[in-house]
C-alpha cells in the first residue's frame, strides 16, 4: 500500500493510525474529546510522540470520560504531572482539564460538540493537501480561544480537523487520497 510521506513505516502504531483513522470521519463525542486533548499535547512536539503515548493517555485520563476529567482536582493534576507514560507538561495538563470543561459547556449549548463544529463546517468534508492551516481552522481556533480554550492554535486545530476526518489531506500518491 502507498502511504503519505509522513507515515513512519517502521512504527506499526503510526501505520495503523494512517490506514484506519487519520482523515476518516469519526464524530463520536468521546473521540472528539480524546483527539482535542491529544492534539493540544502535540503543540511543539511530533504527532508520532503523542501517538506512541496514546494508550498511557487513555489510562491516565480515564478513557477520556468527559465527566471524570471535568472533576479532576489538584491531586489528580499532580498525579498526571508525575505520570511518566504521558507528556508531563503542567500547562498542557491544566489546559486539558479546563478545555474539557469548555467542551462540556459547548455540548450543553449546542447539543453536542459535533453540532458546534458543524456551524463552521456545515457538515462538509474538506479535501486539502499540503496545508497546515486554513480559513476553517483559523475561524474555529479563534472561537475556541474566545471561549477560553488553550493550546488550540490554528495549526493544532487544523491537525485536529484532519484527525477527526473533517479534513482529508492524504498525499496525492497515497492510496487513501481522494481527488476533489
Amino acid at each position: 500500500m502507498k502511504r503519505c510521506s509522513w507515515c513512519n513505516l517502521n512504527n506499526p502504531l503510526y501505520i495503523r493510525y494512517h490506514d484506519e483513522e487519520w482523515g476518516q470521519p469519526n464524530f463520536d463525542e468521546r473521540y472528539l474529546l480524546e483527539m482535542l486533548i491529544l492534539e493540544s499535547f502535540q503543540a511543539g512536539l511530533s504527532w508520532e510522540c503523542v501517538l506512541n503515548k496514546r494508550e498511557a493517555f487513555r489510562q491516565a485520563y480515564d478513557q477520556f470520560d468527559l465527566n471524570k476529567i471535568c472533576s479532576y482536582d489538584e491531586t489528580k493534576l499532580q498525579e498526571l504531572a508525575q505520570n511518566k507514560g504521558i507528556i508531563r507538561n503542567r500547562l498542557k495538563i491544566k489546559a486539558s482539564v479546563e478545555n474539557a470543561k469548555i467542551f462540556k459547556a459547548i455540548q450543553k449549548e449546542y447539543g453536542s460538540f459535533y453540532n458546534y463544529l458543524k456551524i463552521c463546517t456545515q457538515g462538509k468534508i474538506f479535501y486539502e493537501v499540503g496545508l497546515t492551516r486554513s480559513k476553517l481552522s483559523d475561524c474555529l481556533s479563534a472561537d475556541l480561544k474566545k471561549k477560553g480554550m488553550k493550546f488550540v492554535g490554528t495549526t493544532i486545530i487544523y491537525s485536529y480537523l484532519q484527525a477527526i476526518g473533517v479534513v482529508n489531506s492524504h498525499d496525492e500518491n497515497c492510496d487513501l487520497y481522494h481527488a476533489t
